[in-house]
C-alpha cells in the first residue's frame, strides 16, 4: 500500500461492539479495507467521551505525526504514538531490538556505491524501503550483480513508493520455497503474518494467499509463533504485526515488523481478529 496524506474529516469513527474504537478510511485494497458494519454491532454515538483511544485503518500513511496531533487536540488518541509507529512500522527503528531474530540489515538515506555494498554483503542481496517494498517486485529487491544493483538504484530514486524510503540492504536469506506460479514478484516462501493486541495473538495465516496456498503444522505454528512473540515481548507495541518464514534448513527467521493499524490481513479472517480483539478487551 502506498504512502498518502489523511484528512481526519474523511475517517469514519466506529464503536466496535462497545469495545473498540475505530478511525476507519477505505483505500480500495481488498487484502485491507473490512466493512466493519456487516459483521458486527457497530455504532457512531453523535456524542463521544471527551477523551477516546482509537485505532487506525487507514492504510500507510506519511503523516502520521501530524494526523495523531490533529485528533489529539479533538480528544481523539491513535493508539500507537508517533515514535510507536516509527518502532512498529521502519526497520531502521525495530531492526536494532531484534537484529538477531532477523536478516543482517544496513541502510542509507542515498543508495550506495556498489563497492560499499559488496564489502558487507555477498550477492545476492535483498533490497527494500525502510518501510516497505514495491509492492513486492522482484528485480527492485532481489539482486544478482552489479548490472541489476545499478538498475535497481535507478528505479528506486524514482519509484513512487520508495523514492521518500531508507534504502535498505538486507541479508539474502534461503527460505523454504512453496509451490507457485512465477510472476514478476518475489517467489513466494513459507511465510506467514501475525498480528498481535496487548501482547496476545490476534490471528494468524499464511502470507501470499493469492500466489501460493499452504499452510503449517501446529509444531510448525507453534515454533513460528514463539519467534514472533519473543519479538512482540521487545517492541512492546500495542496493535502490532510480526511476519516469519521458515528458513530452508527448517529454522525461522523474523522478515519484518509492521503497525497493525496499517498492514493487509493477508490469509487472515478479519472476522475473527476483530472478535479476538474484543473478546481481550472485553476479557472473554
Amino acid at each position: 500500500m502506498s504512502s498518502l496524506d489523511i484528512n481526519p474529516e474523511n475517517l469514519d469513527f466506529i464503536f466496535l461492539e462497545e469495545a473498540v474504537w475505530i478511525a476507519k478510511a477505505k483505500i480500495g485494497v481488498p487484502i485491507y479495507d473490512f466493512e466493519f458494519d456487516n459483521f458486527f454491532a457497530c455504532s457512531r454515538p453523535f456524542y463521544r467521551p471527551e477523551k477516546i483511544k482509537v485505532v487506525g485503518r487507514f492504510g500507510v500513511t506519511s503523516n502520521y505525526e501530524g494526523l495523531f496531533d490533529s485528533l489529539k487536540n479533538e480528544g481523539i488518541e491513535l493508539v500507537h504514538t508517533p515514535s510507536q509507529y516509527l518502532l512498529a512500522s521502519d526497520l531502521t527503528y525495530w531492526y536494532k531490538h531484534i537484529s538477531d531474530l532477523t536478516p543482517e540489515s544496513r541502510w542509507v538515506e542515498q543508495p550506495p556505491e556498489v563497492k560499499e555494498i559488496e564489502k558487507h554483503f555477498d550477492y545476492p542481496i535483498f533490497v527494500k524501503g525502510s518501510r516497505q517494498t514495491s509492492r513486492h517486485k522482484a528485480t527492485l529487491s532481489i539482486i544478482h550483480t552489479h548490472e541489476e544493483y545499478q538498475n535497481c538504484v535507478n528505479e528506486f530514486k524514482q519509484n513512487p513508493v520508495l523514492h521518500w524510503q531508507k534504502f535498505v540492504i538486507r541479508e539474502f536469506i534461503k527460505l523454504r520455497k512453496v509451490e507457485a506460479k512465477l510472476t514478476e514478484k518475489i517467489p513466494p516462501s513459507f511465510e506467514f503474518r501475525t498480528f498481535w493486541w496487548k501482547g496476545k495473538l490476534a490471528g494468524a495465516g499464511s502470507y501470499w494467499k493469492d500466489f501460493a496456498n499452504y499452510d503449517w503444522t501446529e509444531l510448525e505454528k507453534t515454533q513460528a509463533v514463539n519467534l514472533a512473540k519473543t519479538a512482540v515481548e521487545r517492541l512492546k507495541i500495542p496493535f502490532i504485526v510480526i511476519d516469519i518464514a521458515q528458513k530452508a534448513d527448517g529454522n525461522w527467521v523474523i522478515i519484518e515488523c509492521n503497525d497493525g493499524q496499517e498492514s493487509g490481513y493477508a490469509s487472515i479472517s478479519p472476522i475473527a481478529l476483530w472478535q479476538k480483539i474484543i473478546d481481550i478487551e472485553k476479557k472473554v
